[in-house]
């Protein structure tokens, strides 16, 4: 089996992304390719700094992608807070931000608010169920945000629906959360504790995986891997090689949807343009 997608294929990605990435907690990117409804992982690269995975994503070079990070912050947040309500014009705005003053921000854009209603929510997160790009802790996506679009937009790729850049890059967001739970409910599958990578886990792991490689899923695609990476995603109990494989099947899905015809890579037309939405919801 070839060790690089065809020629006459585009190059997927699916990117679990870390806003602090180290030795410890990399960048996983997944390349594969998709041949009809199959989608054939070819390898999995990590990254230890943001700098190493911005010269990847800048190279020459072809691909869609899967991002797990938001693209957008909701609406009525920014709105709130006074910032431009033009994507392009808000991402650059934020990017200024030291994480200190987002923080700040945002807390008390919560304290403000009911019980029940801290955080403002972008139109993705009910079909989703993606916790809000504002939020800043557990997970902190909206660091993930601050780190993550400005690595795209310096890449020149093109987001559809929000950035119209190089389209031989494409940037989609993904959500890995989203195709787990269609496969194995509530189901928790990883940990980054040592002591939570229990048996239990372990298993859910392998039920997902075997449910991908099966095609049990909405999307209609089916994950193609040889064992040694089926062990590989199985043994990896922090969950992000699997994550970042998911994330290659939605970008996939999305890739499929616009070699059909959709411009927008099967995003709703009338999504948000400054929030964004997440491929597949």
């Amino acid at each position: 089996m070839s060790s690089a997608p065809t020629a006459a294929t585009a190059r997927l990605i699916g990117v679990d992304f870390s806003s602090r990435p180290s030795r410890r907690k990399r960048i996983v990117l997944a390349q594969g390719e998709r041949l009809g409804a199959s989608v054939r992982l070819v390898s999995l690269l990590h990254f230890e700094t943001l700098d190493a995975l911005g010269h990847w994503l800048a190279a020459p070079g072809r691909w869609v992608g899967g991002f797990d990070l938001p693209f957008g912050l909701p609406r009525e947040l920014v709105e709130h807070l006074g910032w431009p309500t033009d994507w392009q014009a808000c991402m650059q705005y934020y990017a200024g931000l030291g994480r200190d003053e987002i923080r700040a921000r945002f807390a008390a854009f919560c304290a403000a608010r009911p019980v029940g209603g801290k955080f403002a929510h972008r139109g993705t997160d009910g079909p989703a169920g993606s916790s809000p790009s504002m939020k800043w802790v557990n997970p902190p996506v909206a660091f993930m945000l601050h780190a993550g679009v400005p690595l795209l937009l310096e890449a020149g790729a093109h987001l559809p629906g929000l950035h119209a850049g190089d389209p031989a890059r494409v940037a989609l967001e993904a959500y890995p959360g989203l195709l787990a739970r269609e496969l194995i409910g509530r189901r928790s599958y990883k940990s980054d504790s040592r002591a939570a990578q229990t048996p239990e886990r372990l298993i859910a792991r392998k039920d997902l995986l075997t449910a991908l490689e099966t095609g049990r899923t909405r999307l209609g695609l089916r994950l193609q891997l040889r064992p040694a990476q089926a062990d590989a995603l199985v043994q990896d109990a922090s969950g992000d090689s699997l994550d970042a494989v998911l994330c290659l099947l939605q970008a996939a899905w999305g890739e499929r949807c616009h070699a059909e015809g959709d411009a927008l890579y099967g995003l709703p037309p009338a999504i948000d343009r400054l929030e964004g939405w997440i491929v597949t919801a």
